[in-house]
């Protein structure tokens, strides 16, 4: 499969083009917006591509089977830079697929998305965004999954997750949402769902079982 990750040099990303490109298989295209993030990201088994969402990337999308999307501005950046990639950059990355015939498409979006204004004061711009995205990906047309992680740690993986009820018990690696998108990412019981995860006992192996 031909896989275009966009936001391959965030913590998820990077864990996921190694998972995808070395554990899969898969050719991987990371979409990365500095020169100097290409070496590192070739020795982790993808093929780099220089793109940036605020101008136009339709040549990254060619050959391209299947899109995830795991850019996000950050949590130090201010609310425009926060619209302009995780919503309006994001929705752009949506519209992109549909014009050049990309069906399959994931998008790591957060908890607290479905209810921006229970969250935080200091998130909800952030989560609104994610919303907007999230909408905007659900209204598409396209074979898409939703993935809602709650904090998020640099722990080492534990290969198990749960299903998000009420309010969530725990964190979850990053490298654990980076093996779930890439179990997710040929699912077909996972195509027009949303998942909102944390760590847990199911075997992500198994979460489809």
């Amino acid at each position: 499969m031909n896989v275009l990750v966009i936001g391959a040099n965030g913590k998820i990303g990077r864990l996921l083009v190694e998972k995808l490109a070395m554990e899969k298989g898969f050719f991987v295209r990371a979409m990365v917006r500095k020169a100097e993030q290409v070496s590192e990201l070739e020795k982790l088994g993808a093929k780099p591509i220089i793109a940036d969402l605020k101008k136009d990337f339709h040549y990254a999308y060619d050959e391209i089977e299947a899109v995830i999307f795991t850019a996000g501005s950050g949590g130090h950046t201010p609310a425009s830079e926060t619209i302009n990639i995780d919503q309006n950059g994001a929705i752009k990355a949506i519209e992109t697929a549909k014009e050049k015939g990309v069906r399959r498409f994931i998008i790591v979006s957060s908890y607290g998305a479905d209810n921006p204004e229970n969250g935080p004061e200091s998130l909800v711009h952030y989560l609104k965004a994610k919303q907007a995205a999230d909408e905007a990906l659900k209204q598409s047309g396209l074979d898409y999954t939703i993935i809602r992680p709650v904090g998020l740690s640099d722990d080492p993986a534990t290969g198990k997750i749960a299903e998000v009820s009420g309010k969530p018990k725990t964190n979850i690696p990053r490298a654990d949402v980076a093996n779930f998108i890439s179990e997710v990412l040929t699912e077909k019981a996972s195509f027009y769902k949303t998942y909102t995860i944390e760590s847990g006992d199911t075997p992500i192996k198994q979460f489809f079982n």
